[in-house]
């Protein structure tokens, strides 16, 4: 069974940094366009970065030149590093994996991330 386990959330001061972690089991990294989304309390989920060998990575306009998005393959791994976090960022993150052929997509249980003073 496929799984996708996100960590590295928690609570932040704004101007602060975490960096998460999905950890895939059960696919290959490389066959997918791997991703992150994020949704706030009545807010709809919204894509943050997203990142494919051989097409390169894509970021939320709110995101570009805080959030970095890099994966390794060989550990099946995919990270989200954010730096100059904002209140706004507050928000449950959730990794994503999509077959690039074939279309079938998998979701992680999401992680916390709260920017507070």
């Amino acid at each position: 069974q496929v799984q996708l386990v996100e960590s590295g959330g928690g609570l932040v001061q704004p101007g602060g940094s975490l960096r998460l972690s999905c950890e895939a089991s059960k696919i290959i990294f490389k066959f997918y366009n791997m991703s992150w989304h994020r949704q706030a309390p009545g807010s709809p989920r919204e894509l943050v970065a997203s990142i494919t060998d051989g097409e390169g990575s894509h970021y939320l306009d709110s995101v570009k030149g805080r959030f970095s998005i890099s994966k390794d393959n060989a550990k099946n791994t995919m990270y989200l590093q954010m730096d100059s976090l904002k209140p706004e960022d507050t928000a449950v993150y959730y990794c994503h994996a999509e077959h690039l052929a074939l279309g079938y997509a998998y979701w992680g249980q999401g992680t916390q991330v709260t920017v507070s003073a």
